[in-house]
């Protein structure tokens, strides 16, 4: 009796990640809602075997799809990590924030990321990515703001205040597709901010004096 010895194929480290980018492009004019691993499979040309064994359930899937269309936000949540308190500078990363978002890959990726948000929120149980990345936006822009000397109580209200402006904005652009007047209220709320963080800025500095 002859033995085999079966040597067991060796993963590639790179092809979940290069998997994961062709899954994103292929979703970027398509529903979240109806994806499955086997439209999925079809249109990439790939067996539904390969998407069960890197991402194991749809739910994983959509929260890995989630983690990659997230990355074009990391360089301006980590600029607004490294400021030095200064709001000019908080101002100006904002700013450069908002013009990354006006290009039509951008607006893409954002309205997967809401659909993702939207299905992820029917979920029980903890490990939403989705809040996650709302948490981080947050607690960068607290942050930011205490550097700037403002009282973590008001940084925490003022914080929210933008990034869920900022979201509700990005809602109105992916709804209307007027990005000259989006980016004008955009801009309108940018000042009203820059106000109220220089008299908050004040008071503080008044307190501590």
């Amino acid at each position: 009796m002859r033995y085999v010895n079966r040597v067991a194929r060796k993963s590639d480290p790179e092809r979940k990640p290069a998997l994961l980018a062709q899954i994103v492009d292929f979703l970027l004019d398509k529903p979240l809602s109806a994806l499955t691993f086997r439209t999925l499979a079809t249109g990439l040309g790939v067996s539904t075997y390969t998407l069960v064994y890197h991402f194991g359930t749809r739910s994983e899937l959509v929260r890995e799809i989630v983690v990659a269309v997230s990355e074009r936000q990391d360089a301006v949540v980590a600029a607004i990590a490294r400021e030095s308190g200064d709001l000019a500078e908080h101002l100006d990363n904002l700013r450069r924030s908002w013009q990354l978002s006006l290009d039509e890959r951008s607006q893409q990726l954002r309205r997967l990321e809401f659909e993702a948000a939207t299905l992820e929120s029917r979920e029980h149980g903890h490990g939403r990515v989705s809040r996650g990345l709302f948490d981080r936006w947050l607690t960068t822009g607290i942050d930011a703001l205490v550097g700037m000397g403002i009282q973590r109580d008001e940084a925490s209200l003022e914080a929210r205040i933008m990034v869920d402006t900022i979201y509700g904005l990005h809602y109105d652009l992916m709804v209307t597709n007027d990005a000259d007047r989006v980016s004008a209220a955009f801009a309108r709320v940018l000042d009203a901010y820059e106000r109220q963080l220089a008299a908050l800025i004040g008071e503080s500095a008044g307190l501590r004096g």
